[in-house]
């Protein structure tokens, strides 16, 4: 079972949700159905959905994978928040107005940092389960 991938798929998909209703709420109020129109919000929101989910899958799909192949919940604990806590940052730098570039940064070093952490992880996990 997924228990702590589920809760954390949870959390993230509302986010996403939050995100893409930032889209439509602009779409609508710009008038404009398709791209950004050259409206820097629409297009600052765009992005912040679009990078969300770009990198959100890929995480999930690791996080998921420790905790099938019996990593401590503690460790998919961890790496989940870190998750959470890059992809929160990001988004809310590029929706800032003025737009934050420091939250943008610690966004993508979180989200990076735990990417790789995962990657690391997943395959030493893997290794030690092997010998």
């Amino acid at each position: 079972m997924l228990i702590v991938t589920s809760i954390f798929a949870a959390f993230l998909t509302a986010i996403y949700i939050k995100l893409a209703f930032n889209v439509i709420k602009l779409r609508r109020k710009n008038k404009v159905p398709l791209g950004s129109g050259g409206i820097n919000d629409l297009e600052k929101a765009i992005r912040a959905h679009g990078n969300f989910s770009e990198y959100v899958p890929i995480g999930l799909i690791l996080l998921a994978c420790l905790e099938l192949n019996g990593a401590p919940w503690w460790l998919i604990v961890l790496f989940g928040t870190t998750l959470l806590i890059g992809r929160l940052f990001h988004a809310n730098g590029i929706n800032q107005e003025p737009e934050s570039f420091d939250n943008r940064i610690r966004g993508m070093k979180l989200t990076f940092y735990t990417l790789i952490g995962l990657i690391v992880t997943n395959l030493g996990w893997v290794i030690f389960k092997l010998i």
